[in-house]
Formats: C-alpha cells, sequence, structure tokens
C-alpha cells in the first residue's frame, strides 16, 4: 500500500467514528422524547418539537457551516463542530434544573448545529476519499457504523432515561421527587454523551494531518454557492428527496416507543418500547452494511426504487393491523431505511450541475425534513392516533419511490447516448 493510500485510508476511518457519534446523539433525542412527554405533560405535536428544535438546525446552520468548514478546513471545522455539540450537551442539565421545556429545545438546536457542521464537512469528504466509482460504497458504509451510534444509542438512552422515577411511580401518582429523579437522569445522559464528544475531538485532533492531506480542495466563488443549485434540478430533485427521507425515519423513529407502548400493539413499559425501538435501527445497520455490498453488483437507483417500495408496503400494513405484526412491519422499515440516505446523496452528486459543495449544502439543508415531517406526524397521532399517524412516512417513501425511477430512467437514457453517438 502506497504512502497515498495509507492517508486515504487513515483519513477514511478517522471520519468514519464521527458518522457513529452523530448517529449515537440524534438517535438519543427518541427516547428523551417520551421522558419530556411525561415530565412536563405534553401533546404528541409539543413533544416532537425536540426533533424541530433538532432538525430545524440544518436548514439555519448548513450555509453558516459551509462557509466555516471553508475557513478553517476540514480538520478544525470538525473540531468546532464537535465542541458546539459539547455546549450544548452542557446546557441540557441547565434546562432540566430550571424545569424549562424552552431549554430543553435550545440544547438540541445547538446540539444540532454543530451535527450540521458534521454533515457538512463528512459526507462529501468520504465521498472523495478514494476513487469515485466506489463513493456509493464508502459512503454505506460509513453510513453502517453511523446505524452502529444509532443502533446504541436508544437502548443505553431508555435505560437512563425511561426508567426510575416517574416511570417507575404507580399509575396517577407522581410525586416531585420522581419528576426531579427524572429530570436528574436526563443530565446523566447528555453528561455522559459530552464526555464522548470531547473523546471524539482528542482523536480526530491526532488524525488532523493526514484528514487535510487527504481532503478534496475547499473551492469558492459563484459555482459553490447554495443558490448555484436553483438552476440544476437534480440538485433540487436530490433536497426534495433527502427531505422526504429524513422526515420519514425520524416520524417513524420519533413514535416509535410510544406506539409499541400502546395496550393494542405489545403493551409493553416505555423503557422495554425503547430498547425494542434499537431494533428498528439495528436492521438500518444490517442493510447498510448488506447493501455496501449489494451497491457493487446493483445499480443504485435499482435497489433504492425496491427498498422505497417495501418501506411504503410496510408504514401501510401498521394502518391496517395490529398487535405484533404492526409492531413488526414497523421495526422492518429500518432495515429498508438503510440504503436511502447515501445512496440519494451519491445519486444526487453525481447528477448535479452544480459544484458538490454547493449540492451537499443544499442537501443537508433538507435535512430540515426532519424537523417538518415528525410534527405533521404528532398532529395526525393527536388527532386519528399513532397508526394512522405512519400515513405521513407512507406518502414520503412513495415520493422517494418516483426519485429512485427518475434516476434509474436517467442512467438509461445516460447508457443510450454514447451508443447513439458510435452508430453515427
Amino acid at each position: 500500500m502506497t504512502t497515498t493510500n495509507k492517508s486515504l485510508l487513515a483519513a477514511f476511518i478517522a471520519v468514519t467514528t464521527l458518522f457513529f457519534a452523530w448517529g449515537f446523539v440524534t438517535q438519543s433525542i427518541d427516547p428523551l422524547i417520551p421522558a419530556v412527554r411525561a415530565i412536563f405533560k405534553l401533546t404528541y405535536t409539543e413533544s416532537m418539537l425536540t426533533q424541530f428544535a433538532f432538525f430545524i438546525s440544518y436548514f439555519v446552520v448548513s450555509l453558516p457551516g459551509a462557509a466555516l468548514v471553508a475557513r478553517l478546513g476540514y480538520s478544525r471545522g470538525i473540531i468546532a463542530a464537535l465542541f458546539t455539540m459539547v455546549i450544548g450537551c452542557l446546557v441540557m442539565p441547565l434546562a432540566t434544573s430550571m424545569g424549562q421545556y424552552e431549554m430543553v429545545l435550545l440544547a438540541l438546536f445547538i446540539i444540532g448545529s454543530g451535527i450540521t457542521v458534521l454533515q457538512v464537512a463528512a459526507n462529501p469528504l468520504v465521498a472523495a476519499l478514494g476513487p469515485p466509482e466506489r463513493s456509493h460504497f464508502r459512503l454505506v458504509f460509513s453510513q453502517a457504523f453511523n446505524s452502529l451510534g444509532t443502533v446504541i444509542a436508544p437502548y443505553v438512552g431508555s435505560a437512563i432515561m425511561l426508567s426510575g422515577g416517574m416511570f417507575a411511580a404507580k399509575e396517577g401518582v407522581v410525586e416531585e421527587a420522581a419528576r426531579t429523579e427524572s429530570l436528574r437522569s436526563i443530565d446523566t445522559a447528555f453528561f455522559g454523551i459530552a464526555g464522548l464528544i470531547v473523546l471524539l475531538a482528542i482523536f480526530i485532533w491526532s488524525f488532523r494531518g493526514r484528514i487535510q492531506e487527504s481532503a478534496p480542495s475547499l473551492s469558492s466563488g459563484p459555482k459553490t454557492s447554495v443558490m448555484a443549485t436553483l438552476s440544476s434540478p437534480w440538485a433540487l430533485y436530490g433536497a426534495l428527496a433527502i427531505f422526504l427521507y429524513v422526515g420519514a425515519e425520524v416520524s417513524i423513529a420519533s413514535v416509535m416507543i410510544n406506539f409499541l407502548h400502546q395496550p393494542d400493539v405489545l403493551d409493553v413499559s416505555l423503557e422495554r418500547a425503547g430498547k425494542l425501538l434499537s431494533l428498528y435501527w439495528l436492521g438500518a445497520m444490517i442493510g447498510r452494511f448488506l447493501g455496501s455490498a449489494a451497491l457493487l453488483r446493483v445499480p443504485a437507483a435499482r435497489l433504492l426504487a425496491v427498498f422505497t417500495l417495501v418501506a411504503a408496503v410496510l408504514c401501510l400494513m401498521v394502518l391496517q393491523f395490529g398487535g405484533g405484526l404492526a409492531a413488526y412491519a414497523a421495526i422492518a422499515v429500518g432495515l429498508f431505511n438503510s440504503i436511502m440516505f447515501p445512496v440519494i446523496f451519491t445519486l444526487t452528486l453525481e447528477r448535479s450541475t452544480a459544484s458538490q459543495a454547493a449540492t451537499s449544502g443544499l442537501l443537508c439543508m433538507a435535512i430540515v425534513g426532519g424537523a417538518v415531517l415528525p410534527l405533521l406526524t404528532g398532529q395526525v397521532a393527536d388527532r386519528f392516533g399513532l397508526h394512522t399517524a405512519f400515513i405521513v412516512p407512507a406518502v414520503a417513501y412513495v415520493g422517494l419511490f418516483v426519485f429512485a425511477l427518475g434516476a434509474a430512467r436517467a442512467r438509461l437514457a445516460a447508457a443510450r447516448e454514447p451508443a447513439a453517438g458510435m452508430a453515427h
């Protein structure tokens, strides 16, 4: 292995650890939702403001984040993002000590802002750390480690945030001491996350030279502005697809614990339901490892079409059935979510006429779907119940299926053009 290849591999390994970290932090919000819903006596819609506060940061911070990475470079930009996340984690204990839900939302916005900068830097960085023809493989492989974080976080978070305190109290008898204990459990979880991020920052700093050496150049100018993507249909299609995908995935994860807790589904405790949520993310992790291998043989758009169609069908099954069948159908969606984000991302980068920097910035802004669709899901749940709420992700997956078909047709059209040219 040459020195250049060793540097690329070292940089790839270092950046992949970031995927694990933001997966862990992001999915720690899932057990937080039923926790704050019980502690602050919130409706489903109000509790979904946790996801809104977190994911709205993608829309607000993506452009400043891209400018920050361009100014500081990849390594320093990543370190700045990690310490922003630490600040957000430390605001959480302040929020719980004050007993203010609004401060909890502020803490989540700050954490989300740090993760936004990580996404702006890490997704195109991984795609560029090697041969272009294997960019799908690299991004899906890194996303598999993101999924490892998402599997562990709900299990650990539920064990900490959904046990004891209010969740051990008898039905209808909630003492102030129990509420205080539950608030302290949230503190414990976020202090732990802060410590994890500090260790990761030290690790990334030790690899800063190799990351910067292997990173693609950071260009600037009108072609790197997100505004340049407005003239690229595929950049806009890709942004809509990311909006729908993230919105659907987050909506399902956000209601899953309360859904499995329902008497007509599994009728288990919130803590147990939170631990079962890990199976949803385990499916995504397994699917990403298998999907990264499948993408070496199957065209990306074709695989995306199959996965989005199955995900839509599973959501419709949740609408129609109850008990274990509905529970397993909801959990199984995770397996078919697995390859969606990285494949949409790389398909869009391939077809966009705007620069990779501009396209990546727009796609990161589109992650705001994780703020919007869960709120809509919460409103449906409040009015019609949690089963019916799955109509929101079902419609989103149908939209993604249409995107996949369009990408597959574009690939076929591109393959025919050289053949037509040779015929003449």
